[in-house]
């Protein structure tokens, strides 16, 4: 029987990041695999919707090149065939590269299902692995909601998850999305570029629940103009074949749809643990602040725990988990200060408290809101949309929130991180040259109109 430091049970962000962190801290490391490394994140969500979104922006660019002085022959089209092709060698590649990093770094890898016969102990295939600490990236799977007619509609593929939709061999041309959550709105963006009629049908009050409220309006504001339907305070009732049919204000509607796709969220995937006896709160792992169990050689990260369903914050506390276990740190987990992206047109990226949350709890705040407008990087780029809303304590201008609404939001967000992480203030923001120009610029102005005012608006 082999014995290991570490055996991480999970491929994904969080499981092949600790497994790496642990090889390099010097420990005997195995990783339990059952599909391709990389898990969902790296296979069946984040990088090929990205690759898509990019297939996007890159047609809709091109449809407007004139408004850049670049003149066209003939209309623009695109090939689904080949966007889909482009989406799978991004895949390859990256999963292909991981699997090298794993090798490298002396990381034993198998594939085939873990099954978990005690805190020490995982089975797989006919041989049993030993291990002194267990840390569990098991994921999280799509949820398809117990609505009548939506199992059927599953397996006749004319309800597909994001899996699914992924994969489809051509662009449909209606598609109603069900679920006004982060997959669901980049979803419709891809499709909506590519000419799909998409419908949003969303139970609650609005999109993107746990956006700031600005950020959601104008949103939901650019994605009708692009001819996105939005339908909120709807809830649907049942499904048969590609008919969906959905309640909204008392009334019954039934719409039809090459596809529809249920994006209402994941559930963890926390099935097959039971010998362990673990603390559960519904599916998810319950831990602490270093992703401790109620076992204590047993660590729950990422997905499986059901915190924030997050690829950076699964593979930071992936590191945690195994510095603890290593007794190599004492770094904890710190749930405040998550960035969050959104990757629509413009995107959005978040960290901190929403307005109406720093409200809620009573806390002395100011606000500092620029628009987009203000920065000449961004009319150099032809982008005139969107605005950065900057939340600082009024006693000593600490940032405890940022919203972003804008091209290229998620790469503005790290500075705001880094900012919160050193208990930045908006002196120090605005203290920090920054280069002219680019789209920086955005953050420090922002900086600025919380201290006094910004310069340039």
């Amino acid at each position: 029987m082999k014995t290991y430091d570490i055996l991480v049970l999970g491929g994904g962000p969080g499981g092949y990041v600790a497994a790496i962190k642990a090889a390099q801290l010097g420990a005997k490391v195995a990783l339990v695999e059952k599909e391709v490394v990389g898990g969902i994140c790296l296979n069946h969500g984040c990088i090929p919707t990205k690759t898509f979104l990019k297939s996007a922006k890159t047609f809709k660019t091109l449809q407007h090149s004139e408004d850049y002085g670049i003149t066209k022959s003939g209309e623009v089209n695109f090939d689904w065939t080949k966007i889909v092709a482009r989406k799978d060698g991004v895949v390859k590649q990256l999963t292909g590269g991981v699997a090298f990093l794993l090798k490298k770094n002396g990381v034993d890898v198998y594939n085939g299902y873990g099954e978990v016969l005690s805190p020490t102990q995982v089975k797989v295939g006919n041989e049993t692995l030993e291990a002194k600490n267990l840390v569990l990236a098991t994921g999280a799977s799509a949820i398809v909601p117990p609505i009548p007619g939506v199992k059927e509609a599953y397996e006749k593929g004319t309800v597909v998850t994001s899996r699914e939709l992924l994969n489809v061999k051509t662009a449909p041309k209606t598609l109603v999305i069900v679920g006004g959550g982060v997959i669901g709105v980049e979803f419709a963006t891809v499709f909506n570029s590519f000419g799909s009629k998409v419908v949003i049908v969303e139970k609650m009050d609005g999109i993107l629940p746990t956006m700031d409220d600005d950020v959601r309006t104008a949103y939901t504001k650019r994605l009708k103009a692009d001819g996105i339907e939005v339908l909120t305070g709807a809830e649907v009732k049942s499904v048969d074949g590609k008919k969906l049919t959905y309640n909204l204000n008392g009334k019954d509607v039934t719409i039809d749809s090459d596809l529809i796709l249920m994006a209402v969220g994941t559930r963890a995937n926390s099935q097959g643990f039971e010998k362990l006896n673990l603390t559960m709160d519904r599916a998810n792992v319950v831990t602490n602040e270093y992703l401790q169990t109620n076992v204590p050689n047993v660590y729950a990260i990422g997905d499986l725990n059901g915190k924030f369903m997050l690829a950076h914050v699964a593979s930071h506390e992936g590191i945690i988990a195994v510095e603890h276990a290593l007794k190599k740190g004492h770094t904890k987990m710190r749930y405040d200060r998550i960035p969050s992206c959104i990757y629509g047109s413009p995107e959005i990226a978040a960290i901190g408290l929403t307005e109406k949350e720093a409200k809620e709890k009573g806390l002395d705040y100011k606000v500092s809101k620029v628009p987009l407008a203000a920065v000449g990087k961004a009319l150099a780029d032809g982008e005139k949309e969107g605005f950065v809303k900057l939340i600082v304590d009024k006693k000593y201008l600490e940032v405890i929130g940022a919203h972003i609404y804008a091209y290229n939001a998620t790469e503005l967000i790290s500075e705001y991180a880094t900012a919160m992480e050193l208990e930045g203030t908006a002196y120090e923001i605005a203290h920090a040259i920054h280069p002219h120009p680019t789209l920086s610029e955005l953050t420090m102005e922002a900086a600025l109109g919380a201290i006094d005012k910004p310069i340039h608006i």
